[in-house]
């Protein structure tokens, strides 16, 4: 359903709002072209879109000092109680070391790797084919050889050099897979009750929350190559997996999982595109009882009980080729316009059981949809078509009601706001939100951190009205970024520097300074730092850092790679 005619174009820049301070109004039908405004906000060069998202959550990202925190890497003989990371610290948003990242894929982690940006048919009919469990990789017990609480392959005590009044390291998890030559991505985490799921190369893993002890692991028949971000309301998650050994496999297998049990379920096969003989790449996404995989001109939907597809790619109309997942199903899609070079794009909420849209938001021509950041309430970063190198690419943020209607725009100002969103190596368009970090919505706000220059804020922005609610500042030369939001608080994460340890704190939802509930070991902060580029999770009091990649480059930085560190009470 299109929106209803008659009503005006939006005015102004990416931050700034129309008089009415209400955002821009509802466009037409047919939305008119937007006046060039100056933005407050650009694309930074060396992170363009992943794309996210899954890290956002979701994938790799170049070499460059992140925005968050100026650790730098020190003698391991300054810091007892927990072994040196190899390849030197940084922020843990800085640039992955030599450890994490190899030089020879540098370029492509760079094209394919983390959004950020500053904000100034195998089957027959075309059907897949659906094996049985019992043809699904099998799960195995526990590793007896993991030494978990509190150790990692036997290296002591990681909780020697912890003060009074800090943290408890519940484990610290070292590579224990041989990677090829050009290194394996790590897809995860998620959090199901007392497990904590993580995939990479030919295994998925389960570990205990509380000493990361292996509970169980899922031998894959062929490498992991994607993830959904999310895990069902029912525990389940599923991996994206390559068809085969060889170099012509592509990544078109799906994997179901149940993230509480271990236990391997269906296994189906995308179909792909008609007339497409490069398929080699999708997105993924969960939304209710659904898995969708996006990409080269094809959309599908699955079900998660047994893997059988339920809808795809309309026949005519606007065609979906992203969606985000969670509560509720958002899909971005391309409608026909008169010309190729000309953008026509709708917002879709979409019933997961058959793929039909519920209500459309039609964006105004040549805006284009870039991050979903929360889908319930609908919150959208949207950018003016624009080369992705363009610093100056105009972006706005909208929020929509829950029938589809304009909510508010953010009213951004002159700050500048670089939320990381994280995906696939391959995935230069459709993955519409990853695994993000530095963004956090509940129902009446959305919080975003600024771009650090030395230190940063975090502001609460009303999805009313597009206004500024509030803005803490992290103090000092210390850097944070919203994790989630509890009980009306939001979660942030404060990067460790120097001489301060990191926390997870919150910020009351009036505002104010951050209230440090979980204090992480001064011992720990070069460890710490060193999880280069890292997704963050924090989960029931437990705050969890995970690798994003493992580099290929020998046996032994392989071996010696941490992949995941977790801090408790």
């Amino acid at each position: 359903m299109t929106q209803p005619p008659g009503q005006q174009q939006p005015q102004g820049g990416f931050g700034d709002s129309p008089g009415t301070g209400q955002g821009f109004p509802q466009p037409p039908a047919q939305a008119p072209q937007i006046p060039p405004t100056q933005p407050p906000y650009s694309q930074p060069g060396p992170y363009g879109q992943q794309p996210g998202p899954y890290g956002q959550q979701p994938g790799p990202y170049g070499h460059q000092s992140g925005p968050y925190g100026g650790y730098q890497p020190q003698s391991p003989t300054q810091y007892p109680g927990v072994p040196t990371p190899p390849g030197g610290g940084g922020g843990l948003f800085k640039g992955k070391p030599g450890v994490v990242i190899g030089a020879a894929v540098v370029g492509l982690l760079v094209i394919g790797g983390g959004t950020w940006f500053v904000l100034s048919g195998d089957g027959k009919d075309g059907k897949p084919s659906v094996s049985r469990s019992s043809d699904s990789p099998k799960p195995s017990g526990p590793a007896s050889a993991d030494e978990g609480s509190g150790t990692a392959g036997g290296e002591g005590d990681l909780n020697a050099g912890r003060r009074p009044g800090e943290a408890n390291i519940l484990f610290l998890k070292q590579n224990d897979i041989d990677v090829p030559g050009n290194g394996a991505e790590i897809f995860g985490p998620w959090v199901e009750g007392d497990t904590i799921v993580k995939a990479m190369s030919r295994e998925v893993a389960g570990f205990s929350v509380t000493d990361g002890r292996k509970k169980w692991s899922v031998k894959l028949g062929a490498d992991a190559c994607l993830a959904a971000p999310q895990v069902s309301a029912g525990g389940k998650i599923v991996i994206g997996v390559k068809s085969g050994l060889t170099a012509k496999a592509d990544c078109s297998e799906l994997q179901m999982i149940d993230a509480k049990t271990g236990k391997a379920g269906w296994k189906t096969s995308v179909p792909k595109p008609k007339d497409l003989t490069g398929f080699s790449d999708f997105i993924l996404a969960i939304g209710g009882n659904t898995v969708t995989a996006a990409g080269l001109d094809t959309s599908y939907g699955f079900s998660l009980n047994d893997g059988k597809q339920l809808f795809g790619k309309p026949s005519s109309g606007c065609l979906p080729y992203g969606f985000a997942g969670g509560t509720r199903l958002i899909a971005a899609a391309n409608c026909p316009t008169s010309a190729a070079e000309n953008v026509k794009q709708e917002i879709q909420n979409v019933d997961p059981a058959t793929g039909r849209a519920t209500w459309t938001y039609a964006l105004p021509a040549d805006w284009e949809v870039d991050k979903v950041y929360s889908v319930s309430p609908p919150v959208v970063s949207i950018k003016l078509q624009a080369d992705d190198s363009d610093e100056n690419t105009q972006r706005r943020v909208i929020a929509l009601t829950d029938s589809g209607k304009l909510r508010s725009q953010l009213r951004l100002g002159k700050d500048k706001f670089k939320p990381r969103c994280s995906s696939s190596l391959l995935a230069f368009r459709g993955d519409i939100q990853g695994w993000c970090t530095g963004v956090a919505a509940d129902a009446s706000t959305l919080y975003l951190s600024t771009e650090p220059t030395g230190t940063n804020d975090v502001v609460a922005f009303s999805l009313d009205t597009g206004k500024p609610k509030w803005r803490s500042p992290a103090g000092g030369d210390r850097t944070m970024a919203p994790l989630t939001v509890q009980d009306g608080s939001v979660v942030v994460y404060i990067a460790p520097t120097y001489s301060v340890a990191g926390a997870v704190a919150t910020i009351a939802p009036a505002g104010g300074a951050p209230k440090v509930v979980l204090k992480h070991q001064l011992a720990a902060v070069e460890t710490e730092s060193g999880f280069m580029e890292s997704r963050t999770v924090y989960a029931d009091g437990r705050f969890f850092l995970t690798a994003t990649r493992i580099n290929g480059l020998n046996d032994a930085e392989e071996r010696e790679t941490k992949t995941m560190m977790a801090f408790g009470k």
